[in-house]
Protein backbone atom coordinates (compact mmCIF):
# COMPACT_ATOMS: atom_id res chain seq x y z
CA UNK A 1 0.00 0.00 0.00
CA UNK A 2 3.14 2.22 0.13
CA UNK A 3 3.67 4.52 -3.42
CA UNK A 4 7.72 2.76 -3.11
CA UNK A 5 6.59 -0.91 -2.40
CA UNK A 6 8.77 -2.42 -4.90
CA UNK A 7 11.96 0.17 -3.60
CA UNK A 8 10.10 -1.90 -0.06
CA UNK A 9 10.79 -5.07 -1.27
CA UNK A 10 14.36 -4.43 -2.92
CA UNK A 11 16.08 -2.95 0.17
CA UNK A 12 14.12 -5.60 2.15
CA UNK A 13 15.48 -8.50 0.21
CA UNK A 14 18.92 -7.43 0.26
CA UNK A 15 18.86 -7.02 4.12
CA UNK A 16 17.31 -10.64 4.29
CA UNK A 17 19.89 -11.85 2.01
CA UNK A 18 22.69 -10.81 3.47
CA UNK A 19 22.00 -11.28 7.35
CA UNK A 20 20.41 -15.07 6.66
CA UNK A 21 18.05 -14.43 9.68
CA UNK A 22 16.82 -17.69 10.84
CA UNK A 23 13.18 -16.20 11.22
CA UNK A 24 11.82 -13.04 10.31
CA UNK A 25 7.81 -11.90 11.26
CA UNK A 26 6.12 -9.45 9.30
CA UNK A 27 2.85 -7.45 10.29
CA UNK A 28 0.63 -5.28 7.63
CA UNK A 29 1.87 -7.67 4.84
CA UNK A 30 -1.01 -7.14 2.82
CA UNK A 31 -2.50 -7.83 -0.58
CA UNK A 32 -5.26 -6.05 -3.04
CA UNK A 33 -8.88 -7.76 -2.25
CA UNK A 34 -9.03 -8.24 -6.07
CA UNK A 35 -6.18 -8.49 -7.92
CA UNK A 36 -5.05 -12.71 -9.56
CA UNK A 37 -4.20 -15.31 -7.87
CA UNK A 38 -0.33 -16.18 -7.59
CA UNK A 39 0.99 -19.44 -8.20
CA UNK A 40 3.06 -21.08 -4.95
CA UNK A 41 5.80 -23.57 -4.78
CA UNK A 42 6.98 -26.21 -2.05
CA UNK A 43 8.47 -23.32 0.09
CA UNK A 44 4.96 -21.89 1.03
CA UNK A 45 3.36 -23.47 3.61
CA UNK A 46 -0.12 -23.41 4.12
CA UNK A 47 -2.34 -23.08 7.16
CA UNK A 48 -5.44 -25.82 7.75
CA UNK A 49 -7.74 -22.37 6.48
CA UNK A 50 -5.43 -21.00 4.06
CA UNK A 51 -6.88 -18.07 2.25
CA UNK A 52 -5.92 -17.13 -1.40
CA UNK A 53 -2.67 -15.88 -1.93
CA UNK A 54 -2.17 -13.19 -5.08
CA UNK A 55 0.20 -12.12 -7.18
CA UNK A 56 0.65 -8.38 -5.14
CA UNK A 57 0.67 -9.95 -1.93
CA UNK A 58 3.68 -8.17 -0.47
CA UNK A 59 5.28 -11.40 1.38
CA UNK A 60 4.83 -13.64 -2.35
CA UNK A 61 6.62 -10.44 -3.79
CA UNK A 62 9.21 -10.58 -1.61
CA UNK A 63 9.99 -14.15 -1.52
CA UNK A 64 10.05 -13.83 -5.43
CA UNK A 65 12.70 -11.11 -4.96
CA UNK A 66 14.91 -13.63 -2.69
CA UNK A 67 14.78 -16.10 -5.11
CA UNK A 68 16.60 -13.66 -7.52
CA UNK A 69 19.32 -13.38 -5.16
CA UNK A 70 19.52 -17.08 -4.35
CA UNK A 71 17.59 -16.89 -1.28
CA UNK A 72 15.01 -19.71 -0.19
CA UNK A 73 12.98 -19.20 2.60
CA UNK A 74 9.82 -21.39 3.88
CA UNK A 75 6.74 -18.90 4.62
CA UNK A 76 3.22 -18.31 5.53
CA UNK A 77 0.63 -15.74 5.83
CA UNK A 78 -2.76 -14.86 6.78
CA UNK A 79 -5.22 -11.99 7.07
CA UNK A 80 -5.72 -10.48 10.24
CA UNK A 81 -8.93 -8.41 8.44
CA UNK A 82 -9.97 -6.05 5.43
CA UNK A 83 -8.00 -2.65 5.71
CA UNK A 84 -8.66 0.30 3.80
CA UNK A 85 -12.10 -1.14 2.19
CA UNK A 86 -9.36 -2.77 -0.58
CA UNK A 87 -6.70 -4.78 1.30
CA UNK A 88 -6.06 -8.00 2.90
CA UNK A 89 -4.15 -6.87 5.73
CA UNK A 90 -2.18 -9.79 6.92
CA UNK A 91 0.59 -11.32 9.19
CA UNK A 92 3.77 -13.07 7.85
CA UNK A 93 6.83 -15.53 9.26
CA UNK A 94 9.46 -16.87 7.46
CA UNK A 95 12.07 -19.32 7.94
CA UNK A 96 15.37 -21.21 6.80
CA UNK A 97 14.00 -24.36 7.70
CA UNK A 98 10.26 -25.84 7.21
CA UNK A 99 7.57 -24.81 9.36
CA UNK A 100 4.50 -26.20 10.33
CA UNK A 101 1.98 -22.99 10.72
CA UNK A 102 -0.85 -22.20 11.67
CA UNK A 103 -3.40 -18.95 12.21
CA UNK A 104 -5.39 -18.09 15.26
CA UNK A 105 -7.62 -15.96 16.08
CA UNK A 106 -6.80 -13.86 18.92
CA UNK A 107 -9.49 -11.23 19.37
CA UNK A 108 -12.75 -11.17 20.52
CA UNK A 109 -13.84 -10.41 16.65
CA UNK A 110 -13.59 -12.84 14.22
CA UNK A 111 -15.05 -11.33 11.27
CA UNK A 112 -12.93 -9.83 8.46
CA UNK A 113 -15.22 -7.06 7.85
CA UNK A 114 -14.27 -5.80 11.39
CA UNK A 115 -10.93 -4.25 12.00
CA UNK A 116 -10.81 -5.13 15.15
CA UNK A 117 -10.37 -9.01 14.37
CA UNK A 118 -6.72 -9.84 14.89
CA UNK A 119 -4.72 -12.91 14.25
CA UNK A 120 -0.94 -14.78 15.40
CA UNK A 121 0.61 -16.93 12.48
CA UNK A 122 2.36 -19.64 15.00
CA UNK A 123 4.68 -21.53 13.35
CA UNK A 124 6.26 -24.90 14.18
CA UNK A 125 10.42 -25.52 13.11
CA UNK A 126 13.61 -26.91 14.29
CA UNK A 127 16.72 -24.25 14.36
CA UNK A 128 20.24 -26.33 15.07
CA UNK A 129 18.55 -29.60 16.47
CA UNK A 130 16.30 -27.89 18.65
CA UNK A 131 12.73 -26.94 18.27
CA UNK A 132 11.29 -23.82 18.66
CA UNK A 133 8.02 -22.30 17.73
CA UNK A 134 7.68 -18.53 16.48
CA UNK A 135 4.88 -15.99 16.51
CA UNK A 136 4.37 -13.24 14.26
CA UNK A 137 1.30 -10.79 15.32
CA UNK A 138 -0.26 -7.76 15.37
CA UNK A 139 -1.78 -6.22 18.05
CA UNK A 140 -4.18 -3.87 19.22
CA UNK A 141 -3.46 -0.88 21.79
CA UNK A 142 -4.29 -0.77 25.06
CA UNK A 143 -7.44 0.20 26.32
CA UNK A 144 -8.30 -1.98 30.00
CA UNK A 145 -6.92 -4.57 32.06
CA UNK A 146 -9.68 -6.86 30.19
CA UNK A 147 -10.23 -5.54 26.79
CA UNK A 148 -8.66 -5.25 23.48
CA UNK A 149 -4.86 -5.74 23.81
CA UNK A 150 -5.06 -7.78 27.21
CA UNK A 151 -7.76 -9.88 25.50
CA UNK A 152 -5.41 -10.92 22.85
CA UNK A 153 -2.42 -11.43 24.84
CA UNK A 154 -4.31 -13.67 27.46
CA UNK A 155 -5.51 -15.22 24.56
CA UNK A 156 -2.08 -15.92 22.97
CA UNK A 157 -0.61 -16.68 26.36
CA UNK A 158 -3.22 -20.19 26.76
CA UNK A 159 -2.28 -21.11 23.19
CA UNK A 160 1.52 -20.78 23.62
CA UNK A 161 1.25 -22.65 27.25
CA UNK A 162 0.29 -25.68 25.18
CA UNK A 163 3.95 -26.07 23.48
CA UNK A 164 6.42 -27.64 24.38
CA UNK A 165 9.39 -25.97 23.07
CA UNK A 166 11.24 -22.64 23.12
CA UNK A 167 9.40 -19.74 22.24
CA UNK A 168 10.17 -16.73 20.15
CA UNK A 169 7.23 -13.82 19.61
CA UNK A 170 7.54 -11.37 17.42
CA UNK A 171 5.68 -8.30 16.19
CA UNK A 172 3.91 -4.69 16.29
CA UNK A 173 2.72 -4.89 19.99
CA UNK A 174 1.13 -1.32 19.95
CA UNK A 175 2.13 -0.82 23.74
CA UNK A 176 5.18 1.33 24.37
CA UNK A 177 7.51 0.06 26.94
CA UNK A 178 7.50 3.45 29.00
CA UNK A 179 3.30 2.98 29.47
CA UNK A 180 3.64 1.98 33.04
CA UNK A 181 0.62 -0.81 33.77
CA UNK A 182 -0.16 -1.28 30.31
CA UNK A 183 0.44 -4.15 27.80
CA UNK A 184 4.33 -3.95 28.00
CA UNK A 185 4.11 -5.26 31.69
CA UNK A 186 1.29 -7.69 30.92
CA UNK A 187 3.76 -9.28 28.56
CA UNK A 188 6.64 -8.81 30.66
CA UNK A 189 4.57 -10.60 34.13
CA UNK A 190 3.09 -13.32 31.71
CA UNK A 191 3.49 -16.90 32.83
CA UNK A 192 5.37 -17.49 29.71
CA UNK A 193 8.16 -16.32 31.50
CA UNK A 194 9.56 -14.41 28.43
CA UNK A 195 12.59 -11.66 28.39
CA UNK A 196 12.42 -8.77 26.29
CA UNK A 197 15.51 -9.34 23.98
CA UNK A 198 16.38 -5.30 23.70
CA UNK A 199 16.68 -5.34 27.84
CA UNK A 200 18.73 -8.35 27.80
CA UNK A 201 21.02 -7.81 25.32
CA UNK A 202 24.68 -7.83 25.33
CA UNK A 203 24.95 -5.28 23.35
CA UNK A 204 22.24 -2.64 22.31
CA UNK A 205 22.10 -0.66 18.33
CA UNK A 206 19.55 1.87 18.45
CA UNK A 207 15.75 1.40 20.72
CA UNK A 208 12.64 3.16 19.84
CA UNK A 209 10.97 1.65 16.37
CA UNK A 210 8.46 4.88 15.76
CA UNK A 211 9.42 8.49 16.32
CA UNK A 212 6.44 10.57 14.93
CA UNK A 213 3.18 10.56 14.11
CA UNK A 214 1.65 6.82 12.24
CA UNK A 215 -1.54 5.84 11.97
CA UNK A 216 -2.72 4.65 14.84
CA UNK A 217 -0.79 7.20 16.87
CA UNK A 218 -1.96 10.41 15.45
CA UNK A 219 -1.14 12.53 18.01
CA UNK A 220 2.05 10.90 18.94
CA UNK A 221 5.50 13.22 19.72
CA UNK A 222 7.70 10.75 21.51
CA UNK A 223 9.71 7.98 20.35
CA UNK A 224 8.15 4.91 21.53
CA UNK A 225 9.00 1.36 21.67
CA UNK A 226 6.20 -0.89 20.57
CA UNK A 227 7.82 -3.51 18.10
CA UNK A 228 9.29 -6.43 19.75
CA UNK A 229 10.99 -9.61 20.29
CA UNK A 230 10.37 -11.69 23.14
CA UNK A 231 11.78 -14.85 23.78
CA UNK A 232 12.17 -17.74 26.49
CA UNK A 233 14.68 -17.55 28.67
CA UNK A 234 16.84 -20.11 28.04
CA UNK A 235 18.04 -18.34 24.67
CA UNK A 236 21.61 -15.77 25.02
CA UNK A 237 20.72 -12.70 23.48
CA UNK A 238 23.90 -11.13 22.18
CA UNK A 239 22.75 -8.65 20.48
CA UNK A 240 19.87 -5.74 19.74
CA UNK A 241 19.43 -3.64 16.63
CA UNK A 242 17.11 -1.44 15.36
CA UNK A 243 17.37 -1.39 11.45
CA UNK A 244 15.71 0.00 8.64
CA UNK A 245 15.88 3.48 10.59
CA UNK A 246 18.02 5.62 8.17
CA UNK A 247 20.94 5.13 9.95
CA UNK A 248 21.50 1.24 8.90
CA UNK A 249 19.59 0.95 5.89
CA UNK A 250 17.06 3.29 4.31
CA UNK A 251 13.21 3.85 6.00
CA UNK A 252 10.66 1.49 4.50
CA UNK A 253 8.04 1.42 6.59
CA UNK A 254 6.48 4.04 9.19
CA UNK A 255 7.99 1.76 11.86
CA UNK A 256 11.59 0.69 12.29
CA UNK A 257 12.56 -3.17 12.63
CA UNK A 258 14.09 -4.75 14.78
CA UNK A 259 17.23 -7.33 14.64
CA UNK A 260 18.13 -10.00 17.20
CA UNK A 261 21.27 -11.96 17.54
CA UNK A 262 21.31 -14.83 19.77
CA UNK A 263 22.24 -18.17 21.14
Amino acid sequence: MEEKDQQQIEVLANKIAKEEFDLIGLQEVNQLLASPLAKTDQYFQPTTDQQPIHQDNFLFCLIEQLKKLGCYYYWSWAYNHIGYDIYHEGIGLLSKTPIKAESQVVSESSDPADYHTRKAMIGETTIAGEKVIAVSGHFSWWQTADKTFAYEWHKLEKILAEQQAALVVMGDFNNDAGASGEGYELVRESSLDLQDAFAVAKIKSGEYTVEKQIDGWDTNAEKLRIDYIFTSKNFKIESYQVVFDDKNEPVISDHYGVAVTMD
